[in-house]
């Protein structure tokens, strides 16, 4: 097991995750979409975290699912969890435990709105934390995206509460903010300084006719929206940030700004998640679009290029170490090993220019289900997404896990690595 800093040691470390989104509600023309159960992990997390170690992983990416650990408000069911957590253990992986990769427990009342939200995810964070420390697990990222969180949730009304528009975006980056932020306080009650705190988000690009009138305003808050959440727990949302008129206009009042500024938490470890086919979007002079699935912009792919940029770009904003923390392409057993070969080459250049990169995610480590799932009523199959190392295949209602070479091209890079 690598040490409780692994990332002061200098290697570039290599992880895997499994694919958690957990939006566990149901509504009129709605599936509850939970990645566990329809990937099967529930029932094969013992292999599959096999498939990990055998994969030269050192670190995995994953999950806790709230909403069943904490059926009912209170009432703690902690079996599974145990289970997987002693195969980590047994395995020699290290987790860096999701605590929130969207989704609230059914029993919470508008979910991410609700008043007590963030007291109950600092409780939930907290006791997640105390229960596995005896095994040395100490790496936590309190909320995975919180910006994709704030967007679906609260601007797109895509996702509980299903607030829109951006007061509905302000009050849910608000809320998620807050239960970030003290959620990350009570783990370091927990585990002192041994806690090492993987901050994430996702990396998106803006391109094209920005700077077109009808896109100016709207462009420009978004490229500093890609940063809003990261930089209000750090507690740089002051009357110097260019956001901060927006948030004053859509609700936020001083005593919000005021109590960010004085409770900072700050990362070991900045984490960028970057998909060359869909991080980088295009704006066009005469085109509208709101974003999110019901309305994208086009996207186009930068590779590389967008990929060290919003490395470098995290790097000098937050003066910590980076991480790529998620990065993959839909697509060929080919083209997933062409971007596995392309990407890593551009960890090693970053590297070798200076900026301190630590981590390398592929995710995930086998294919997962589009969350557009959700919203159809189409069987599992066609939502399946070509992601992984190895790739699911269905036969009779089982999920075997199929090995593609871009596994043990991964296994070529992660020895490399140490």
């Amino acid at each position: 097991m690598t040490s409780p800093h692994w990332h002061r040691d200098g290697a570039l470390h290599f992880a895997v995750g499994v694919e958690d989104t957990f939006v566990p509600q149901a509504a009129p023309g709605e599936r509850p979409i939970d990645e566990y159960e329809l990937t099967q992990h529930y029932a094969k997390w013992h292999s599959d975290l096999a498939l990990a170690s055998g994969a030269g992983a050192e670190l995995v990416r994953w999950g806790v699912p709230w909403y069943r650990i904490e059926p009912e408000a209170g009432q703690w069911h902690w079996s599974w969890l145990d289970q997987v957590m002693d195969r980590f253990a047994e395995l020699g992986l290290r987790p860096i435990v999701d605590l929130m990769h969207y989704g609230t427990p059914l029993w919470m009342e508008d979910q991410f709105a609700n008043a007590d939200y963030p007291a109950r995810v600092a409780e939930y964070s907290a006791k997640v934390a105390e229960r596995y420390a005896h095994l040395g697990f100490t790496d936590y990222t309190p909320v995975n995206e919180p910006m994709i969180h704030a967007l679906f949730s609260g601007e797109y009304a895509y996702w509980p509460p299903y607030l829109k528009g951006p007061q509905g975006f302000s009050e849910i980056v608000q809320q998620l903010a807050r239960g970030f932020v003290l959620a990350q306080r009570s783990i370091a009650d927990v585990l002192g300084e041994k806690a090492v705190f993987v901050h994430v988000d996702a990396g998106m690009r803006y391109v094209g006719d920005i700077d077109a009138p009808e896109h100016r305003e709207h462009a420009a808050r978004l490229k500093e929206q890609v940063f809003l959440v990261e930089d209000l727990v750090t507690g740089r949302v002051d009357e110097s940030h260019p956001l901060q008129p927006f948030l004053a206009a859509n609700g936020w009042n001083d005593e919000y700004f005021a109590w960010f500024t004085e409770a900072p938490v700050l990362p070991d470890v900045m984490g960028v998640n970057y998909y060359p086919l869909h991080s980088t979007e295009v704006f066009e002079a005469g085109v509208f679009h709101k974003g999110g699935f019901k309305d994208p912009r086009p996207c186009q792919d930068d590779g590389v290029t967008g990929l060290a940029e919003l490395l470098r770009e995290a790097a000098d904003r937050y003066q910590v170490p980076v991480m790529l923390t998620e990065t993959c392409v839909t697509g060929s057993v080919k083209e997933r090993t062409d971007w596995l070969d392309e990407s890593v080459a551009a960890m090693h250049d970053l590297r070798g220019s200076g900026v301190d990169v630590v981590g390398y995610t592929w995710w995930p480590l086998f294919d997962m289900y589009e969350w557009t799932y959700r919203h159809t009523e189409l069987p599992r199959e066609s939502h399946r997404l070509t992601m992984g190392l190895w790739e699911l295949q269905e036969n009779d209602g089982d999920l075997a896990r199929i090995e593609t070479p871009v596994a043990d091209r991964f296994r070529h890079h992660a020895g490399r690595g140490r």
